[in-house]
């Protein structure tokens, strides 16, 4: 196999890694998403009573919390959801 061969072997590679990571991304955005409209319209009084229910809710809202600006934007406009004006 030539050096030339081998170098469009290994560009057709990356092509193909770098194609299934955005369609993951695509896809983690669209969970997010979703995730991030769930939280904003959950009704904390309405949620169980049970410890580990509040705790993975907190958990899911600590998580969202955390990412960016940039990042919650793409994940909600995945999903077709528009971020609230601060007020």
């Amino acid at each position: 196999m030539t050096l030339h061969a081998m170098k469009e072997d290994e560009v057709r590679l990356l092509r193909g890694e770098i194609e299934m990571l955005m369609s993951e991304r695509r896809q983690l955005l669209q969970v997010t998403g979703a995730a991030a409209v769930f939280v904003a319209n959950l009704d904390t009084d309405t949620l169980p009573d049970d410890n580990d229910t509040i705790d993975a809710a907190e958990m899911l809202a600590e998580q969202l919390n955390g990412l960016s600006e940039e990042t919650l934007k793409d994940a909600l406009e995945s999903v077709r959801a528009e971020l609230d004006p601060v007020q």
